[in-house]
């Protein structure tokens, strides 16, 4: 947490999430069985364990936000076939983003994917606009049936982001009223960028290489 800040405002940025509603951290880290939104803390991380780090940043005036799924070291197959699908249903969902779809395209395709591996998708918890402000319009779900929900117009920024459990669909928040976990203690994995609906391709905002 202390590295995402202290990079965040070297580059002249503003961490996003920090004070945001009153979370307390520069990124939400969330390990194994904890879907999102996770306090970073005094835990030590083991080998095996998988790494949810979800960051936000504002600068010029915008919002970025990005999440990924990191393996500690050596990590069970089950545990890699699982962050595979949930960044292989991002790409599936980004490649419905097109002028002229809809939102429930873009959910469909990631659910298909999802589901058809055995996973379950997450749906208490969705993607969204982003811009001006962090969360904005329209709602993004990682679900949907084709043809259905808000039109996709060039010009749109949405978050896409994937929350693809192991075991069931189901959630439940901690006690600190942030912290998300699986309800059956099964894995649960994040894959997010926020995405460009342009007249072409879709552009990956938050892609490194983009960036550069």
């Amino acid at each position: 947490d202390k590295a995402v800040h202290d990079f965040i405002v070297s580059q002249g940025a503003k961490p996003s999430f920090l004070g945001y509603h009153g979370y307390p951290g520069s990124a939400c880290i969330s390990v194994n069985s904890t879907v999102i939104h996770g306090i970073p803390g005094g835990r030590v991380l083991e080998e095996g364990d998988i790494v949810k780090v979800d960051v936000g940043a504002f600068i010029g005036g915008f919002h970025g936000d990005s999440a990924r799924t990191i393996a500690v070291g050596n990590v069970s197959e089950e545990a890699s076939r699982l962050i595979t699908v949930t960044r292989e249903s991002f790409f599936r969902g980004v490649a419905a983003v097109k002028t002229g779809n809809r939102i429930g395209d873009v959910g469909s395709a990631i659910q298909g994917c999802v589901e058809d591996a055995g996973f379950s998708v997450v749906k208490r918890y969705i993607g969204h606009g982003i811009g001006r402000e962090l969360h904005e319009s329209p709602d993004v779900p990682n679900y949907g049936t084709q043809g259905r929900g808000t039109r996709l117009c060039a010009g749109m920024v949405l978050a896409i982001e994937p929350m693809v459990n192991q075991g069931r669909a189901d959630v439940r928040v901690l006690k600190d009223k942030w912290t998300v976990v699986t309800e059956d203690g099964s894995l649960s994995c994040h894959y997010e960028n926020s995405i460009l609906v342009t007249d072409g391709e879709p552009l990956i905002l938050t892609d490194i290489n983009v960036c550069r």
